[in-house]
């Protein structure tokens, strides 16, 4: 029984064209077998893009230790002929800088990206975290055990007839590799591989009934959007967003997923339904909605949408910092987590002398007995009748004052005491309260921030689209109400008009959000604050507020610009 060929790629999916593809092929040779206890002693390399050599690298490298018997006997590379070479500090980054913006090919890759690897961490070098292929994978994936019972670099050589015969040194080795790996192209373009994207993914655990299933994705357009993966009973299994939303889904049915739970994904969908979008700022709100929507298995973030928490005063005579879920107007958050919020509520009663304890006190003769913070001078105790209403209530005002961005006087008091300790030597409590400060700053930063673009009752903002024409977002009370583009030499402002006039209705709440969701006013947040967007309409001013915690951001940079100062201990 015959099966219906795949799919040719049209031009416009296949990516990267590999014979654009500039790839550096390379060898070392080592003193040893592991990364972390042996060095390297040569390193040859050759850069070729379209089957064109653009150029070699090749040196001996000065170990700076002997080179035992057994890899002078395999190598040929004795002491004497390392002895006055470079030695690898200025080796590496001569070959980092070769390498750079290319794709690397090695036999074994695992082993000699591992020496490159090792060395940078060893030496300081940042590592780029270059696109890798390994021609032993890829001849296993291409060839048959018939064909090629062993994939050894000499035996590849023997089986396509190259003019280079390995000998283990390095550019020797690496010139074979390029014919080798030359070869191995030639083979995957005939089973539908022209890309790059498309070798890195011909990988051996992607099945042919993974691959039939590219058809799932024939009636896709290229264009932005939410993809949704549906299984045998309608259930969604995963939503994803792309830019290409045809390129997208098929890399799935052509690569092999690294992550298992995608893999069995891939197996179990039957259907590929999308959801075009104006722009990928539209693509990501509709992906954050289907998510809260459908909670699909295969998303981790399904998993992670638990809620946000939030800080709120406690409505007593003698109010405290409360952890809830539900916010309320004035409420401090969002925060993803209970520990950032209990993190950011130790903070606050650090720079406003709340009261941390959570029993109820009554507003007259309360009968308690101060606590420990009471002796520690953190506390003035109104459970046991030592602080009046009246005497509490300046602390609670600052709290108010300070999160609503009227009142930054606590940042500066925290601020003062971080240096006080800093001058009495106590570097270690110096760091936890410069750290607190910070993350303190931070969060208040991040809940103004939202908070005053979902008090917008509607903004329209504009973005280029590269291409001389205009994305727009319609948003509303945080959440983006309406989405669309003028494309080149089409009149903008009557697309405007258009989608003001079709967008969301939003009702808003008394929260701090509005009843916005955090995550989208955030993504909204991010993509009016992009180099380049524009204000086109704001039906009221939008402003923060005098004393907000932005203000701030410039000493937490220098903050963590300097972030050892405070850990120096003399010794």
């Amino acid at each position: 029984m015959s099966t219906a060929p795949a799919a040719q790629l049209s031009f416009d999916e296949l990516g990267t064209p590999l014979r654009d593809t500039t790839f550096v092929v390379f060898d070392l040779e080592t003193t040893g077998g592991s990364a972390n206890a042996d060095t390297i002693t040569e390193i040859g390399a050759v850069k070729v893009r379209g089957g064109r050599v653009l150029g070699t690298f090749s040196t001996l490298v000065d170990p700076e230790r002997g080179i035992p018997p057994q890899i002078v006997a395999l190598t040929g590379i004795t002491q004497l002929m390392v002895t006055g070479a470079p030695r690898l500090a200025t080796v590496l980054p001569a070959f980092l800088e070769f390498a750079a913006g290319s794709v690397l090919v090695a036999h074994n890759s695992g082993f000699d990206v591992g020496f490159v690897k090792a060395a940078c961490e060893r030496h300081g070098y940042h590592w780029p975290k270059p696109s890798v292929v390994c021609t032993v994978k890829l001849a296993r994936r291409v060839l048959t055990r018939d064909e090629a019972p062993s994939c050894r670099l000499s035996a590849l050589a023997q089986l396509f007839r190259i003019g280079t015969t390995p000998n283990h040194r390095a550019l020797v080795d690496a010139q074979a590799t390029v014919e080798v790996l030359h070869h191995l192209l030639e083979r995957v373009g005939s089973v539908g591989v022209h890309s790059l994207e498309e070798l890195l993914a011909y990988l051996p655990e992607v099945t042919p009934a993974q691959r039939r299933k590219r058809e799932l994705a024939t009636h896709l357009p290229s264009t932005p959007g939410v993809y949704l993966f549906r299984g045998p009973s309608e259930e969604v299994l995963y939503v994803g967003t792309a830019s290409d939303l045809r390129r997208r889904v098929r890399q799935y049915f052509t690569a092999s997923e690294g992550r298992k739970r995608l893999r069995e994904m891939v197996s179990l969908a039957v259907r590929v339904d999308a959801v075009e979008c104006a722009h990928p700022l539209e693509a990501e709100v509709r992906e954050l909605r289907l998510l809260t929507a459908h909670k699909p298995a295969y998303n981790r973030r399904s998993k992670n949408q638990g809620g946000w928490w939030w800080l709120t005063l406690t409505d007593e005579p003698f109010p405290r910092l409360s952890l809830v879920r539900t916010p309320r107007a004035g409420a401090i958050g969002p925060f993803r987590s209970r520990r950032q919020a209990e993190a950011a509520q130790d903070a606050l009663q650090d720079a406003v002398p709340v009261r941390a304890c959570a029993q109820r006190i009554p507003a007259r003769n309360p009968t308690g007995t101060p606590c420990a913070l009471f002796e520690l001078g953190r506390c003035k105790a109104p459970c046991a009748g030592r602080q009046s209403v009246e005497e509490y209530r300046p602390a609670v005002t600052a709290l108010r004052d300070l999160v609503a961005g009227r009142d930054a006087t606590p940042f500066r008091g925290m601020a003062a005491h971080l240096e006080d300790l800093s001058g009495a030597h106590r570097f270690e409590d110096a760091a936890t309260h410069r750290d607190r400060l910070s993350g303190l700053v931070r969060a208040l930063d991040r809940g103004q921030r939202l908070a005053g673009l979902a008090a917008l009752p509607e903004l329209v903002a504009a973005r280029p689209d590269g291409e001389r024409g205009w994305e727009f977002a319609v948003v509303r009370h945080g959440r983006l109400a309406s989405a669309g583009v003028a494309r080149r030499g089409v009149p903008p402002m009557p697309v405007v008009a258009n989608l003001v006039a079709a967008a969301e209705t939003v009702l808003p709440d008394d929260g701090p959000l509005r009843g916005a969701p955090p995550e989208e006013t955030a993504v909204v947040l991010r993509w009016l604050d992009r180099p380049g967007t524009r204000l086109v309409h704001c039906d009221q001013p939008w402003t923060s507020p005098a004393a907000s915690a932005g203000a701030w951001r410039g000493w937490v940079q220098r903050a963590e610009a300097g972030r050892d100062q405070y850990r120096i201990t003399g010794h």
